[in-house]
């Protein structure tokens, strides 16, 4: 595929290579953009940006409207995309795609959603002579900065919200899984998007994504990824506004009331879907003493009955990691944590990208397996003497995106909702569930700001404040 820059689809100074995870196969190809080409993107997108402030909001939901609909109409074969480039089984990717279609639906029913606000300036002293109110604008060139592990939803929840604040878009979307963004330009174009409002630069982050974050053309910047790729975005960017959606190691606390059935069907579901490489997949379970061996003895089972293979192949259920080299890192965590002292149950072998779904019992708090963010497919069990040792071991990380309880007494619930430093709390669910229409964001350094297409928009427009002063 080529790349979308200055209104045109073309080349760039070479070529990188799309491959598919579990074999290596070649999926497609993409430029590798020259710092020219993003030059003229973003000269291209800045006269774009004019021409979307100007459009009304009615037409801005018509275009993105019509996107979600030719996403619904092509969902199996946006699916399969996903899937080839990514690696995840393919029925997640064809749920990924439905997730990204209702994802420019919701942006499109917020574009007619952008309000204004009268401000009581005669509560003020001495102001009664006067009428305020506010004005939403939208703030010009916004930079999205995107992962593989969700290669078209976590795009559209950038491109949906920036196009239905009236912004224009330019979009570096990550090396190794450019092809499902660049076909929501194809499809946006199709929809009737005018091409000055997106460009989609294929290349090296650390040469094409960094020169866009740097450029003062750019006025917001929307990054999901690494917390060490997070920060040196920040150090570049200058004077801009930024959404930081970062990493995490989401625990699941699970107390002495819990319907361990339930509670190991969530961690199989939040802990190794998309082979764990989930911003939110369920990394730490902290279970309560007196439970602690009765959920081992449930979760083994259900461990093991994982399918693991080519991710495209019927019943497989989970597939490969997006590169050996993860792969490899995940393989020595797991071991490493074996070293120290903790007890492989299950799991624990890899054949090159594929990991075998893994659970490790007996895990100390300092373990690497505990404390920094695996993004694979293993799942940790420490033990907690007491609900308020477990809420300690929850909150000693640096990550604080997502938490899980599982809890029949609602005293605890609201206790847990209350005490855990996180920005998202599942109650009687693991720490991955979200609902695209939501504010999602981390606490610490799991990031600042909020998704969800209604709080994304405002994070990408800039508040004006205008008074009347009457006589």
């Amino acid at each position: 595929m080529r790349m979308f820059v200055g209104g045109e689809w073309v080349d760039g100074d070479g070529v990188i290579e799309v491959l598919h995870p579990f074999d290596q196969s070649v999926v497609d190809t993409v430029p590798q953009a020259s710092l020219a080409d993003v030059d003229a993107a973003l000269a291209h997108v800045s006269a774009g940006a004019e021409l979307m402030r100007g459009m009304p909001a009615y037409e801005r939901f018509q275009i993105l409207r019509k996107t979600a609909d030719l996403m619904f109409a092509r969902q199996e074969e946006l699916g399969e995309l996903i899937s080839r480039e990514e690696g995840k089984v393919l029925g997640e990717g064809v749920f990924e795609a439905g997730r990204a279609a209702i994802t420019m639906e919701v942006s499109a029913e917020e574009a007619k959603r952008l309000s204004s606000e009268v401000l009581p300036l005669d509560a003020a002293p001495g102001a009664g002579n006067r009428l305020g109110f506010t004005l939403r604008v939208p703030c010009g060139v916004v930079a999205a900065v995107t992962p593989f592990n969700f290669p078209l939803n976590l795009v559209a929840h950038k491109v949906g919200p920036a196009l239905a604040a009236g912004n224009a878009v330019v979009v570096k979307p990550a090396t190794d899984t450019p092809l499902s963004a660049l076909k929501l330009v194809e499809i946006l174009l199709e929809a009737g998007l005018p091409p000055q409002a997106i460009a989609c630069v294929t290349g090296r982050g650390g040469t094409v994504g960094e020169t866009i974050c740097r450029d003062d053309r750019v006025r917001k910047i929307s990054f999901t990824g690494s917390g060490e790729v997070g920060k040196r975005i920040c150090e570049v960017a200058g004077l801009k506004k930024v959404t930081m959606e970062l990493g995490s190691n989401s625990p699941l606390i699970v107390m002495d009331d819990a319907d361990l059935d339930k509670v190991a069907a969530a961690t199989v579901a939040t802990g190794f879907a998309n082979a764990g490489q989930v911003c939110i997949s369920a990394q730490r379970v902290i279970a309560l003493d007196g439970v602690y061996n009765d959920l081992l003895d449930a979760l083994k089972p259900r461990v093991e009955a994982i399918a693991t293979g080519d991710p495209l192949k019927s019943g497989c259920k989970m597939g490969p990691m997006i590169r050996q080299g993860d792969a490899e890192r995940v393989d020595a965590w797991i071991r490493e944590a074996v070293e120290q002292g903790a007890r492989l149950i299950c799991g624990g072998e890899r054949d090159n990208t594929l990991v075998q779904p893994t659970l490790v019992a007996e895990v100390d708090p300092d373990m690497r397996l505990s404390r920094d963010e695996l993004f694979g497919p293993a799942v940790g069990v420490l033990r907690a003497a007491s609900m308020d040792h477990a809420i300690a071991l929850a909150n000693d990380s640096r990550y604080g995106l997502s938490a899980g309880v599982f809890t029949q007494d609602i005293d605890r619930a609201v206790r847990f909702a209350r005490e855990v430093d996180s920005g998202n709390i599942q109650i009687n669910w693991g720490p991955t569930w979200r609902a695209d229409l939501m504010p999602y964001g981390g606490l610490k350094e799991s990031g600042m700001g909020k998704e969800g297409p209604k709080y994304a928009i405002e994070e990408m427009t800039e508040l004006k404040t205008v008074i009347i002063h009457t006589p």
